[in-house]
């Protein structure tokens, strides 16, 4: 297995991926070829991928604004599982996002997600209790899904 940087050449195996997991939230505009081409081409260096047999087994999309970090769509295939592979990308994007001198990294995991979220607080990611979260849809056309 090798963890190395996303690129656009990833998108239809890492789309394969994100629809194959139960649970799995995508947008119809964020998470098209055109939405990710847009978001790695802002964060051309900071998004990772493993990958085994050229099989595409997790992903993370990591990004910044030049004062912060963010992890979305952080996903590994069911069957490698509680083998590291999740460890070792968010190792390898957390280094990538050093490199661009910045200071924190926060993420969503869903509330029902007890997985992910007992995966963020085995890492030593700290649970925020002190802030609300809130959207603001500026396009009503970027449909929502849930895998089911």
């Amino acid at each position: 297995m090798i963890i190395r940087t996303m690129t656009l050449k990833d998108y239809d195996k890492v789309y394969e991926l994100w629809s194959g997991i139960k649970g799995f939230a995508l947008r119809s505009l964020d998470d098209s070829r055109e939405g990710v081409g847009k978001f790695l081409k802002r964060n051309p260096d900071t998004s990772v991928v493993a990958e085994e047999n050229g099989r595409i087994i997790g992903t993370i999309l990591s990004g910044h604004d030049g004062r912060s970090g963010s992890f979305y769509h952080v996903c590994v295939a069911s069957d490698y599982r509680g083998k590291g592979v999740g460890h070792q990308m968010v190792s390898e994007a957390l280094i990538k996002l050093k490199k661009e001198q910045i200071s924190k990294v926060s993420l969503i995991a869903f509330c029902s997600n007890e997985i992910g979220n007992k995966f963020w607080q085995d890492l030593g990611f700290t649970l925020r209790e002190d802030i609300n979260s809130y959207d603001c849809v500026l396009n009503e056309g970027n449909k929502y899904n849930i895998n089911s």
